[in-house]
């Protein structure tokens, strides 16, 4: 098995289309992410991280669980060395589960910023907190599943260009658009989504609608 789900310290909803996302996958939990397995049904193969957020209840709660402790003074996140520990157990696709929000906003930016670097090295990625998703948008063609009326945006982390959007409300066709632009905010899911782009680097940000449907 080569998928592979992070869980981090991020807000997190259980939904029924999270569960499916995780059908089957490995799990490594990083420092206070273990607070989400029992709520999505998940025993961790790993639970890594300097620990400074997890209390005596949770470590009593998950001792079962391989431990791999690391100093509080350290030059990574502990999310980035959960998935270091996937990488080198194989993991060809990541699931970052409550990879958005939390206390610390910093630790939230580097999510999305590490999903677009592995994405560029071969590693698929999807972020979620079950009631938002992101995906790298790379140069290509990218084609989503979500349902008409899902709210999506577009987040540019360079400038693009070549930038398409079909099965949307408002279509874009091979656009330029710059880096810090609005342009493609809240815009809305019509049909089969499909979002092509020629150079640049960017998230797309999708709130399913069957979160708002529960």
């Amino acid at each position: 098995m080569t998928r592979f789900a992070i869980l981090l310290g991020g807000d997190l909803v259980a939904t029924p289309r999270l569960a499916r996302q995780l059908d089957g996958v490995r799990v490594i939990a990083a420092d206070s992410g273990m607070k989400h397995a029992a709520a999505l049904g998940l025993t961790p193969e790993l639970w890594t991280g300097d620990f400074d957020s997890v209390d005596d209840a949770m470590r009593s709660a998950h001792a079962d669980v391989p431990v791999e402790a690391f100093p509080a003074e350290k030059d990574q996140t502990d999310g980035e060395i959960a998935i270091e520990a996937a990488l080198a157990r194989g993991a060809r696709e990541l699931v970052l589960v409550g990879a958005f929000g939390g206390a610390r906003a910093d630790h939230a930016f580097l999510h999305l910023a590490a999903a677009l670097r592995l994405a560029e090295a071969g590693t698929a990625c999807l972020l979620t907190s079950g009631h938002q998703e992101g995906v790298p948008l790379l140069p290509g063609a990218s084609r989503f599943d979500y349902e008409a009326g899902t709210v999506f945006s577009v987040l540019p982390f360079s400038d693009l260009s070549g930038l398409s959007l079909s099965g949307a409300k408002w279509p874009l066709a091979d656009r330029f658009v710059p880096f810090g632009s609005s342009l493609t905010l809240s815009n809305e899911v019509a049909g089969e989504l499909t979002a092509t782009l020629f150079f640049g680097r960017a998230l797309l940000i999708a709130h399913p609608v069957s979160y708002y449907r529960m």
